[in-house]
C-alpha cells in the first residue's frame, strides 16, 4: 500500500516489485584479460507510479574505496511476463537485456547492445538477479567482450538495506 503522498505501485511491476529498495553486499569478479577483484556493491530500485522500476546501481573496490562501475536504467514487465531491462553506463555502453521473472528471481539476456565509438567490445551480456535464503539478492553477470567468448564475470551477495518507498 502507497504512503501519503506516494503514488501507488504501478499493477504491471508486481511480478519484480520484490526488488524494490536498496541493497548492499559484496562479491567477487573475474575475466580472461583483468585480474580477480573483491568488490562492494549497491543497487537501489524504487518507482513513480508508472509501469517501470527504476534503477541504479554502484560498485567500489574493498580494499581503498576508490570506484569501479555504475549503470542505471528503468525494469519494465510486459504482458507474457516478458522483463525488459533498459541500461545506460558511463563506459559508454547502452543495452536492453529481455528474460523472464519467477517467483525466486529475474534472469535476462541482453538483445540489444551499442557503443560509443570508444567503449570496449561488449556482445552478450547473461544477468541473474535471484531471492536467496533469509532476505538476501544473489547477482550473477557473464559476459562476452573483448574477443572473450561468454564467461563468468560477477558474483555478488546482497543484502536488503532499505525498504521500498
Amino acid at each position: 500500500m502507497a504512503q501519503e503522498g506516494e503514488p501507488a505501485l504501478h499493477p504491471d511491476v508486481a511480478p519484480i516489485a520484490w526488488l524494490l529498495g536498496s541493497w548492499r553486499g559484496e562479491g567477487a569478479g573475474s575475466f580472461p584479460t583483468i585480474q580477480s577483484f573483491r568488490y562492494a556493491e549497491e543497487l537501489r530500485f524504487w518507482h513513480v507510479g508508472k509501469p517501470f522500476l527504476a534503477f541504479a546501481q554502484r560498485t567500489w573496490a574493498l580494499e581503498d574505496g576508490r570506484p569501479l562501475h555504475a549503470e542505471s536504467g528503468y525494469w519494465r514487465v510486459q504482458p507474457g511476463g516478458l522483463v525488459e531491462l533498459v541500461l545506460a553506463e558511463p563506459s559508454g555502453l547502452a543495452s536492453i537485456y529481455e528474460g523472464s521473472a519467477t517467483a525466486d528471481g529475474v534472469e535476462l539476456v541482453t538483445a540489444t547492445i551499442v557503443r560509443a565509438r570508444t567503449a570496449k567490445e561488449v556482445t552478450r551480456v547473461e544477468r541473474s538477479y535471484r531471492r536467496s535464503g533469509d532476505g538476501m539478492l544473489a547477482f550473477t553477470m557473464a559476459m562476452a567482450a573483448v574477443g572473450q567468448p561468454l564467461t563468468h564475470h560477477l558474483a555478488a551477495e546482497l543484502r536488503r538495506t532499505a525498504p521500498a518507498g
